[in-house]
């Protein structure tokens, strides 16, 4: 009897618990890269794909709306120094719309890629439409030209007093949860001096497009 009634206790429970749960793993993440992470709206307010013989337009647009991308560097950790690494960061290049093209970065001595730059300040990165609701509105592949990515390289270099305070708003606009970081971890804010740039938006192999074509184009 005893057993019975626990196990109709816990299936009571179970019944109750469910909505519970379902609503937890359904709701989008808020102000963790979730769809109200920064100002973007993935269904409404991503601006459409500028002109794809525009590449240095396109290479400002993915740039801007892009959240995070994957820099690499070469490592200097032991059993794979001087190979490739790379790691998953958060950026910025400014708000919605007004970004200014530069990637910003918010880092601390304490991550492996970090390590990796004071040795060797080259890296490169990359960034993707994937990672925003446009790819998957047409069915693009991740891997797919049509799915526009860009690969900047140059060197990771903390920015100077000057600008750290355009560093500081271009990143905690669009990522909040920066601000409650532990300042134990020594966080301080740089950027990547961009030398080169590929775009990938289309098939017949990457478009060059040189740093002043970049930062030259209107964008808006």
């Amino acid at each position: 009897m005893a057993g019975r009634a626990r196990g109709s206790a816990r299936a009571v429970l179970a019944c109750l618990l469910a909505p519970v749960l379902v609503a937890l793993l359904v709701a989008p993440a808020r102000g963790r890269g979730g769809r109200e992470h920064a100002d973007w709206d993935a269904a409404k307010l991503l601006p459409p794909l500028p002109p794809r013989e525009k590449a240095a337009l396109v290479a400002r647009f993915v740039t801007n709306v892009c959240d995070w991308g994957a820099l690499a560097t070469i490592s200097t950790q032991e059993g794979v120094r001087g190979r490739p690494f790379a790691d998953v960061l958060s950026l910025s290049d400014g708000p919605p719309s007004k970004g200014s093209g530069v990637p910003y970065f918010y880092l601390s001595p304490l991550q492996q890629s970090v390590g990796n730059l004071q040795e060797n300040p080259y890296a490169t990165l990359t960034m993707s439409l994937a990672e925003t609701s446009f790819c998957k509105k047409y069915g693009f592949d991740p891997q797919s030209p049509l799915c526009a990515h860009i690969i900047l390289s140059g060197t990771v270099v903390k920015v100077s007093e000057t600008e750290v305070d355009i560093a500081k708003n271009s990143l905690f606009i669009r990522h909040p949860e920066m601000k409650s970081w532990p300042s134990s971890h020594n966080w301080f804010f740089a950027k990547l001096n961009i030398t080169n740039i590929w775009v990938l938006d289309y098939f017949g192999g990457p478009k060059i497009v040189t740093p002043e074509e970049y930062y030259n184009v209107t964008f808006q």
